[in-house]
């Protein structure tokens, strides 16, 4: 590795580019100001296998595939995150004599002096991938350490509530110890692509949680004197009143975060031991996702987009929250989004900005509620209008007359299935008639765990879960199902990222015939023997069929949406037969999550 080689006139010596491809990629490279292997391959001149061989050969050192490498955690720490960010580099394994250096460029020989300098040990380089090597960094370099140690900092500074009450804004922000513990904590959550944080005080400890993938993974901080300071900080960013600990409540704030700018709802709630609050991360220097980005599969995709091109009629989206409603609905209101049609929204908050949309915050506070909103929403002309989420018997009313009277109505909905969701309209108090006259579509939707690719493995049920299968498809004995065996990219959890479930209901005459009479068990009937009419439970069975998903996930939607059936032979097997509720581990929430913004995975 002594010889000094330019990479260029490597890669014209092995025929992989020619001069003429060289200089246009030199000549890049200024304006860029990346190293001439990135720009290469942004160019497609070279593919990054192609370089990552190429140096292998040339340099005499071995290639390694981080994903498939037992890496050290505790190796990977001996170099600091700063330093190995800044040298493309990580520690991969301690060999006891030597360590084992995975880098991108192994031909940057002042990068390699430097880390000998920096480690204790003999070097031995090898070449990784940079795009694993990125993914590297945020699997292993997460916040733990440093916000246990920012929290001890300020556990040290404040011994008591009162005292930190008394001096809170008083110093600088940025100078305070709390403001670099929330700082760690959100870099934290970023990295690990956390849709929610958790702030949860208990008697004797602090808990944080992070929902990843809709699963909490906790951190337990021992300083428990803490937990008021984060509070107060964080409703003082939030422009919430810090004097109010008895009552809930409601704000938002920025925060920036490697570059991203992170919108964040934040609510608080009086518990025993304090105040807990929950802060809900929104992304909006990702951008929104089209409906093509969402995952739905295209002939269901297909039967959407004509639904959202009929003049008036009222669509509903549904699901529990997190399941990724409202970004559907943004896709849908991105597509429909031109110069000819007049845009209203009505939301509590409004969570991402739309050119051209009128985009209304609700605030009951004042009673400028949906409803009220919604009224005068009707008088400024609209063609389109999304009413946030349907909450009550007026909001429902008032949204369904607008449809009946020329307009599209796009709104949410908080319940299971499809089919329930006209049952629940005909609950809250909306008349038949009015159901059947204006609503045209209903769209239900999960979001379930994605097996990880890169340690997916053949799974096969237990009796117990064939069990529960056969009932969503008696042809299930002898397919061959997948899991993640679990491996440095999916933090040895076996999944990664998610994927969006969807069932679309269209109203058919039958349908409406039982809307206006209010006969919700014939319209059950007929929806769920409607032709385009398949189940979440089928959908998510075939990802699982497909590999994309496991059986464990396709259990716990069935068990939120309760779509088992159940029969006379059921009846006679109860007894023998587990509960679901038993056989499906890990009964987190499956669709708590950022949104719609893992799918595909991303």
């Amino acid at each position: 590795m002594s010889v000094k080689v330019r990479l260029g006139d490597l890669l014209v010596q092995n025929g992989l580019i020619d001069e003429p491809q060289l200089m246009a990629a030199l000549a890049e490279q200024r304006q860029t100001g990346r190293k001439l292997g990135a720009t290469l391959i942004a160019m497609e001149l070279v593919t990054e296998q192609q370089l990552l061989e190429l140096l292998s050969t040339h340099l005499n050192v071995p290639l390694i595939d981080i994903d498939q490498f037992n890496v050290n955690p505790a190796a990977v720490k001996l170099l600091p995150e700063v330093q190995a960010r800044r040298y493309r580099a990580i520690v991969l394994e301690d060999k006891g004599e030597s360590l084992l250096v995975g880098m991108s460029d192994p031909a940057d020989l002042t990068a390699v002096d430097n880390l000998g300098d920096l480690l204790p040990k003999r070097l031995e380089i090898a070449v990784v991938s940079e795009a694993q090597l990125f993914n590297a960094y945020d699997s292993f370099y997460r916040r733990t350490d440093e916000i246990a140690s920012f929290a001890q900092e300020l556990a040290n500074e404040y011994r008591d509530e009162e005292e930190f009450e008394l001096t809170a804004g008083l110093a600088d922000e940025q100078d305070t110890a709390v403001a670099r513990l929330l700082q760690s904590i959100f870099e934290d959550a970023v990295q690990a692509k956390a849709s929610d944080i958790h702030i949860e005080p208990d008697e004797q400890q602090l808990r944080i949680r992070q929902r990843v993938d809709g699963i909490l993974q906790e951190t337990v901080i021992p300083e428990r004197n803490i937990a008021a300071a984060l509070v107060l900080r964080l409703k003082l960013m939030a422009g919430l009143d810090i004097s109010e600990k008895r009552l809930p409540q409601d704000g938002r704030t920025q925060v920036r975060v490697k570059g991203h700018r992170i919108d964040v709802r934040l609510s608080t709630m009086p518990v025993q031991s304090g105040e807990a609050v929950v802060m809900r991360l929104l992304d909006q220097s990702a951008g929104l996702l089209t409906l093509d980005e969402t995952g739905m599969p295209k002939p269901l995709l297909d039967r959407i987009r004509i639904l959202l091109q009929r003049p008036h009629g009222m669509i509903l989206v549904t699901g529990p929250t997190g399941s990724g409603k409202t970004t559907t609905l943004y896709g849908a209101l991105s597509e429909l989004n031109k110069p000819q049609r007049k845009i209203i929204t009505v939301e509590d908050p409004v969570e991402y900005r739309l050119p051209r949309v009128n985009q209304v915050q609700v605030n009951s506070r004042i009673g400028l509620n949906f409803s009220s909103v919604l009224r005068t929403t009707l008088r400024q002309d609209p063609d389109i209008i999304m009413v946030g989420e349907m909450r009550d018997q007026e909001t429902v009313e008032i949204g369904l007359r607008g449809a009946l009277t020329g307009h599209l109505v796009l709104s949410t909905l908080h319940t299971n299935d499809a089919v329930s969701s006209a049952i629940r309209l005909l609950d809250m108090g909306a008349p038949g008639y009015l159901v059947a006259s204006s609503l045209r579509g209903i769209i239900a939707q999960r979001l379930v765990r994605r097996i990880c690719d890169n340690c997916e493995t053949q799974y096969t049920p237990t009796h117990d879960e064939l069990f529960w299968l056969s009932h969503i498809d008696p042809n299930v004995e002898n397919v061959v199902f997948k899991r993640g065996a679990g491996c440095q990219k999916c933090n040895q959890s076996g999944y990664r990222g998610r994927i969006g479930v969807f069932e679309l209901l269209e109203l058919t005459d039958p349908m409406m015939d039982a809307l206006k009479s209010a006969d919700t068990a014939a319209f059950s009937t007929h929806a769920t023997n409607s032709p385009g009419y398949k189940p979440l439970s089928h959908v998510a069975l075939t990802y699982a069929k497909m590999g994309h998903t496991t059986v464990e996930e396709v259990l716990k939607l069935v068990e939120m949406v309760a779509e088992i059936p159940k029969t006379e032979q059921d009846d006679e097997q109860s007894e023998a037969a587990p509960t679901l509720q038993q056989n499906a581990p890990n009964q987190g929430k499956p669709d708590g999550g950022l949104s719609l913004e893992d799918i595909p995975d991303a």
